[in-house]
């Protein structure tokens, strides 16, 4: 079987379905992405080059279509040059969320295309004007009408789509979810799993942590508003003050990966360590940036208690992660939080905007360890349950492939 696989940041969401599929020695497999040096095993890279034009000279409303067209266009003249030599795909998947799929069905028209729908823009209810805090740049209706725009074209030009969560789906206009599967990109909890002897070295100090210390964990990709860092650090204070053994380990780097920028010449850690200045002990509040899989698969099976805060977004990778290590998780009372986490099943859910209430939350997870055992237990069944890449998305993901592939109207 000949694979197209397309995504800016190779692997991405694929990265389990196509290693795989890879492992099985018997697929040519093809991964147009922008250049990046991670590599797999059985995969073939093929790179487009990045936008980088700078400022486009065009209606403010419509950069972003401008910015997709670009992608999509180099992604076309990728996708002619493998056919001028000899390669077509039996299936194309792609992301659609930044254009990449935009005119693939002009190259491969008779291949079927798979099309990752992540996130349709509301003007309310969602993300935009959720933290009056952070203004978004997205705030006027006809911007975000105008970013969906997208959405739609790249739906149109798809065989089908897939999504990661039921809430997600829901924000797709009802005339487009039926042509949209909900299929999450699955977690390996075989690996991902509690692990009572697990220990964490702190890498500043040389101290290793495990399950018998107090360890607050927090996790994003980088530390931002839309995961509910600011509201997190606010609840510091309150929380160390009252639990002197404490360690609190965060993990996440200085970038923006969503919404607004931090501010000129500044990051949203430092922005937070300023206005906390005096009220934290930096000797117990441990920011380590990016680590590797391993160690941070550690540090949530040493965690006492882990706290998940987000917009109403898309769900990160790392919750169901510290579900699948039997994590007491402390989320936000966000609806892609909800649908996963009910409070006082498997786990423990508060206000997003409440630094008090989540200081409150975390202490009664830790005073409670042992009598939440069961939420624990509840969480991990759970990511088992529904999110285990091998027993249930995995045979989901190819059953699809199957279905689309032999031109059948996936269930």
């Amino acid at each position: 079987m000949n694979y197209l696989f397309v995504h800016q940041n190779f692997p991405a969401q694929y990265r389990h379905v196509v290693h795989h599929l890879a492992a099985e020695l018997r697929h040519d497999i093809r991964f147009i992405t922008q250049p990046n040096e991670n590599a797999m095993s059985g995969v073939k890279k093929v790179p487009y080059p990045k936008d980088e034009r700078g400022p486009v000279n065009c209606h403010a409303y419509t950069v972003e279509i401008d910015r997709a067209i670009y992608a999509g266009a180099a992604v076309a003249e990728v996708c002619q040059k493998l056919r001028s030599e000899g390669f077509t795909p039996d299936l194309v998947v792609g992301h659609s969320g930044w254009g990449e799929t935009l005119f693939i069905k002009d190259v491969f028209p008779d291949t079927p295309l798979l099309a990752n729908f992540e996130f349709y823009y509301h003007a309310q209810g969602a993300d935009v004007g959720f933290d009056p805090e952070f203004h978004s740049i997205f705030n006027e209706p006809a911007r975000l009408r105008a970013r969906n725009a997208i959405n739609l074209m790249a739906f149109a030009s798809a065989d089908w789509g897939h999504t990661a969560t039921h809430w997600q789906h829901s924000l797709y206009p009802p005339e487009m979810r039926p042509r949209i599967s909900v299929l999450h990109e699955g977690v390996d909890t075989e690996w991902i799993r509690p692990d009572p002897e697990a220990s964490f070295a702190l890498p500043e100090s040389g101290r290793t942590l495990t399950r018998a210390d107090e360890v607050i964990t927090y996790v994003a990709r980088n530390l931002e508003p839309y995961r509910g860092f600011h509201v997190f650090m606010r609840a510091l204070p309150r929380l160390l003050a009252r639990r002197p053994r404490a360690e609190v380990v965060i993990l996440g780097g200085d970038e923006v990966s969503y919404g607004a920028p931090a501010p000129p010449q500044s990051s949203f850690r430092e922005m937070m360590l300023k206005e906390l200045k005096g009220q934290i002990d930096p000797k117990r509040v441990h920011f380590l940036g990016l680590v590797d899989h391993a160690a941070y698969t550690s540090l949530l099976q040493v965690s006492s208690a882990h706290v998940y805060l987000t917009y109403p977004f898309v769900l990160s990778w790392s919750f169901i992660e510290a579900m699948a290590c039997g994590c007491l998780v402390v989320g936000s009372s966000t609806p892609p939080v909800q649908e996963v986490l009910l409070d006082g099943v498997n786990g423990l859910t508060v206000d997003f905007f409440d630094p008090r209430k989540i200081a409150d939350r975390i202490e009664y997870a830790l005073e409670q360890g042992h009598q939440l055992q069961p939420l624990r237990e509840a969480a991990r069944a759970t990511a088992v349950e529904h999110f285990d890449l091998k027993s249930v998305l995995l045979p989901r993901w190819l059953t699809l492939f199957d279905d689309l592939v032999n031109g059948r109207r996936p269930g």
